[in-house]
């Protein structure tokens, strides 16, 4: 899928539509796209269950897995052109190489965050994800903001302030999601390739490297796979956690609109958010008290306006 910058951002899992959103909205796209977001609101449970698994090795599981999925879906799809294309093409090649790099930065910094207490941060990493896209559309692309717009990402802003003036830190597991992401984002509207393909082609690029770290755990001893069924069991599943929502949310995003996916795309980390407090025991600070309403009126401002067109 291909997504502009000032388009609502997905989950780390997530690749863009190569067609732009349908002006109605259909009951199949609806369906589709609240399946892929609650399985993604859902997926701190599953990466807290690994959480004694060392991030790098979560992230080889990941790619290994989707692998299959991945090149399977295209196959069926008869979308090889496509990729082989890609594939032979050294500018497109070697923007798909950093795509696969922010990507694969991006799922490491969520395994780790979720594995070491800090969902919280997480979350509003994910909050902020749209409002970082309108900036670098505006940075990068010269589009113009209107004024919800600019009101919306200087909450943002202010609301980062807090936080690094209150806990003395800058929110680094946030601002790293949102940074890699907003940047995978905007290099994938680059790329002439569908969904399907885009996600063949990352993890197609990923696997040689995570291969090889693979066979450098296992010949130090130092994999935990294989180790304990349970724990295997739970890596093996990584392709179909990573693909499944993936591929709902590609075939979602063909029948709604823009704005229906703006909303949309909170009910993931607002349900991040729930189960870190409720779940994972995680407490909400003074200064994330603060901040929080702040992401949350900024994305008031932000989905009113496109409500309005």
């Amino acid at each position: 899928m291909t997504q502009s910058p000032t388009q609502a951002a997905a989950p780390p899992s997530q690749s863009s539509p190569s067609q732009s959103s349908p002006s109605q909205d259909t009951r199949a796209g609806f369906f589709y796209a609240l399946s892929a977001y609650l399985l993604w609101g859902f997926l701190p449970f599953y990466m807290k269950a690994l959480a004694h698994v060392p991030p790098p090795e979560v992230i080889v599981h990941r790619v290994l897995w989707s692998l299959p999925i991945a090149l399977g879906v295209v196959a069926w799809a008869g979308r090889w052109p496509a990729l082989v294309l890609v594939l032979k093409t050294p500018p497109k090649l070697v923007l798909a190489m950093a795509c696969s790099g922010l990507i694969s930065v991006n799922w490491g910094l969520y395994v780790w965050a979720i594995g070491s207490g800090h969902t919280l941060e997480a979350a509003l990493g994910y909050y902020i994800n749209p409002l970082f896209s309108i900036f670098l559309g505006a940075v990068l692309l010269r589009e113009k903001l209107n004024g919800r717009q600019k009101g919306a990402i200087a909450l943002a802003a202010a609301a980062v302030a807090v936080l690094t003036l209150e806990t003395g830190r800058l929110p680094l597991v946030a601002l790293g999601l949102t940074l890699t992401w907003g940047l995978y984002a905007y290099l994938k509207r680059r790329m002439p390739i569908g969904p399907n393909e885009g996600f063949a082609l990352e993890v197609l690029i990923l696997s040689p490297f995570a291969l090889a770290y693979a066979v450098y755990l296992s010949a130090t001893g130092q994999a935990v796979f294989l180790t304990e069924v349970p724990t295997t069991v739970l890596l093996l599943s990584a392709g179909l956690v990573t693909a499944i929502p993936l591929m709902l949310y590609a075939n979602g995003a063909k029948g709604l609109s823009l704005s229906t996916i703006g909303i949309m795309q909170y009910i993931s980390p607002t349900m991040i958010l729930a189960i870190a407090t409720l779940a994972f025991g995680e407490h909400l600070g003074t200064a994330q008290m603060i901040a929080f309403p702040m992401i949350w009126g900024a994305l008031a401002l932000y989905s009113s306006g496109l409500w309005r067109r």
